[in-house]
């Protein structure tokens, strides 16, 4: 199940020829990779900002927040015509939001607390364009329910370094750990890209993209993309 929360849409369409560049605000690889497949020329330019949630902050609004607080930081400091796009996800359970690991003993605690249990994971895509100043963000909202997987599990997982960048300590699509039994709603948004909201919002910002969210899903994810995955309710 997928909520979207549109703040300013971007409508201006890009004449042929213009030289506004399309830029990702994010050093995450998998990010990166999503964006490969769009087939269109991008730039890379990671945000530096503050990610701690504030006193009270919804998990959903938290990603909202610094989705856009992300592309702010890029476009602030790019020169000439540029399409800025940032995001950020995180892990929802009992109304807290779960980051990224600090330390061993934080991805020990966050893979037990999540165990067996279900949780939201609420990705935010944001757009920014420096030519108007105008600026949209969506938010996509997933249910995932964990396995039971065994303390052993979690040890060689911890000892693999792969939840230390990861929200909630854990990649969905990790082919030995495969934390997850069951998905409602878009798995790509799970892994931190909402493929559909970054086509959609791509596409309403004027860009001709030559593939369409459901044709890469299954590139990006290696899952099936199912009709969940491309509604929202």
């Amino acid at each position: 199940m997928s909520v979207v929360s549109v703040i300013v849409p971007i409508r201006k369409r890009i004449e042929a020829g213009s030289p506004r560049r399309l830029i990702l605000a994010s050093a995450s690889p998998r990010r990166q990779a999503a964006f490969r497949l769009l087939g269109l020329p991008f730039e890379v330019s990671a945000a530096e900002v503050d990610e701690s949630p504030h006193q009270g902050e919804l998990p959903a609004d938290l990603v909202l927040r610094l989705s856009l607080a992300k592309a702010r930081a890029v476009a602030a400091g790019t020169d000439g015509l540029a399409l800025v796009v940032g995001a950020d996800t995180a892990v929802a359970f009992e109304g807290e939001s779960l980051g990224k690991p600090g330390s061993v003993e934080e991805a020990r605690q966050m893979l037990l607390r999540l165990r067996g249990q279900i949780h939201q994971v609420h990705s935010a895509i944001a757009m920014i364009d420096t030519e108007s100043g105008r600026e949209s963000a969506c938010l996509s909202t997933t249910q995932v329910q964990m396995r039971n997987y065994a303390l052993e599990e979690i040890e060689a997982y911890i000892a693999s370094g792969d939840p230390f960048d990861k929200a909630g300590a854990y990649a969905i699509q990790h082919s030995v750990f495969r934390p997850a039994m069951q998905v409602v709603g878009c798995y790509s948004n799970v892994m931190g890209v909402p493929l559909r909201l970054l086509v959609s919002g791509l596409q309403s910002a004027g860009l001709a993209l030559d593939v369409d969210a459901q044709t890469l899903c299954p590139q990006f994810t290696g899952q099936t993309c199912t009709a969940s995955c491309m509604e929202d309710t």
